[in-house]
């Protein structure tokens, strides 16, 4: 079994490198010894053009994680089962939820899993996994399920609802992240983290005994947050000591900025193209 686990950004709002595509979503392409996993699968134009521009072999793929049931993390799941046939699928039952937000003008806009439902997907996934408790899914990588709120500065992020006529407010439950150990400590993966990052971090201390947190990787949902809470973000980022940062997609420019600014040798970029490798423990 490999000593590591590589990731290699496949899908994500901006492209590092000579014909990769970008766009707003996020999919990720874990490898932890003998299995392979696709983490989001962005909203599904840019996912097969990626991969096979990076000579990523998404039909070898073992497990396909969904972080939440959003269409930029959702829309290339078709893309992904037609190539990986055997592939396990697991996801939060509320991420097949209809979702939409509410846009300026007060008119809902469908955010949800686009084309498939959830039987649809049974039919074409070898298994489908339902995930509401942490678990651990292959060699080594563990999904957290449903992440506790308790920080009083977090929230959903968003004008996020469950209906059409936003009535019903959507709390995003099905927001999960991946996590597994390196010999530096923990390595994080978040989708948007709309649960709230220091939620997502302290739930995963909790799960492995306050290891230390190592690196945190994907998107951090700050893109609409205050300024306020930015910084109540950086402030906690830095008493947890994380080391190795790496926040792509929603996280927003002006967050962005923070980070880099507040951790200018923790920072790293995570476009379309990036690999990131970690010794194991």
């Amino acid at each position: 079994m490999s000593h590591s686990v590589r990731i290699t950004v496949l899908v994500e709002n901006t492209a590092g490198g000579r014909g990769l595509l970008g766009e707003h979503g996020l999919a990720l392409w874990v490898e932890a010894g003998s299995k392979q996993a696709i983490f989001d699968t962005g909203q599904g134009m840019a996912l097969e053009h990626n991969a096979r521009h990076l000579e990523i072999p998404l039909g070898s793929a073992n497990v396909i994680v969904l972080s939440h049931g959003h269409c930029d993390h959702t829309g290339g799941l078709t893309q992904a089962l037609n190539a990986a046939l055997q592939a396990r699928v697991f996801a939060h039952p509320g991420a097949f939820r209809k979702k939409y937000i509410r846009k300026d003008d007060g008119t809902a806009h469908s955010i949800g899993i686009p084309s498939l439902d959830e039987n649809s997907i049974q039919e074409q996934t070898s298994e489908m996994v339902w995930i509401t408790q942490p678990k651990e899914i292959c060699e080594g990588l563990f999904v957290t399920g449903e992440i506790p709120r308790t920080t009083d500065f977090e929230d959903t992020g968003g004008p996020f609802f469950l209906d059409e006529g936003c009535q019903k407010p959507d709390a995003l439950m099905d927001d999960q992240a991946m996590f597994f150990e390196s010999a530096a400590g923990t390595v994080v993966i978040l989708g948007c983290a709309h649960a709230g990052v220091i939620n997502t971090l302290r739930y995963i201390q909790q799960l492995t005994d306050n290891r230390p947190i190592h690196a945190v990787i994907g998107g951090m949902h700050l893109i609409n947050a205050s300024l306020e809470r930015i910084d109540r973000t950086i402030e906690d980022i830095r008493k947890v000591g994380v080391d190795y940062l790496a926040p792509n997609h929603c996280t927003g420019m002006i967050a962005m900025m923070k980070l880099w600014t507040a951790f200018p040798d923790r920072c790293h970029t995570c476009s379309v193209g990036t690999t990131m490798e970690f010794e194991r423990l």
